[in-house]
């Protein structure tokens, strides 16, 4: 089995403080719908992991979050493709959980759903923070821009990263390194 971890926020769609509450505000970033399908069609199982402070904070409740998930799957299937799980972390940074970037936690449930070990797993975000976890877990290391050229894991100090570390603008160019390197 083939997988690739995607991050939501950032990567499939618009990253910002600002949360998004509703599936009416979800819109993704051009061409992200499309790479997620490419993927598939090429045989990768595609699954998300996403850092959902907004719950915990009160800015949007589970049935919206379900709602926002159900209509970016809806987008994925409807471009020809499929989102085989989505895990996310309800929590704020000051809850100290497991499950939050850095720490592993949906990593860990990715490798226990799917039976897999995650070393050599291509993993896609914009932050650094869920770039460590994946390092932690023997992920390799994808990172969309998204405008934080000035924020690029090889710039953590301290942090080892796994070599070499790939930068691309958007999905869609993350998405024709992987079909080309890990097919």
């Amino acid at each position: 089995m083939k997988i690739v971890i995607l991050g939501r926020d950032g990567v499939i769609n618009q990253g910002s403080d600002a949360h998004i509450t509703s599936a009416d505000l979800y819109q993704p970033l051009p061409g992200s719908i499309e790479a997620i399908a490419r993927l598939c069609q090429k045989g990768f199982t595609v699954v998300i992991a996403t850092n959902q402070p907004g719950l915990s904070e009160g800015h949007f409740d589970l049935d919206e979050l379900e709602a926002i998930h159900a209509k970016l799957t809806a987008l994925v299937e409807d471009a020809g493709g499929s989102i085989a799980a989505i895990f996310y972390c309800p929590h704020g940074p000051e809850d100290r959980c497991n499950c939050r970037s850095p720490r592993t936690g949906l990593i860990d449930a990715i490798e226990a759903e799917f039976d897999i070990g995650a070393q050599g797993i291509p993993m896609v975000f914009d932050a650094l923070v869920d770039l460590q976890a994946g390092i932690e877990k023997g992920c390799d290391p994808i990172q969309i821009s998204s405008g934080r050229k000035e924020e690029t894991l090889v710039n953590v100090s301290g942090k080892s990263s796994a070599e070499p570390l790939q930068v691309f603008d958007n999905l869609e160019q993350a998405a024709s390194y992987i079909i080309e390197t890990y097919q």
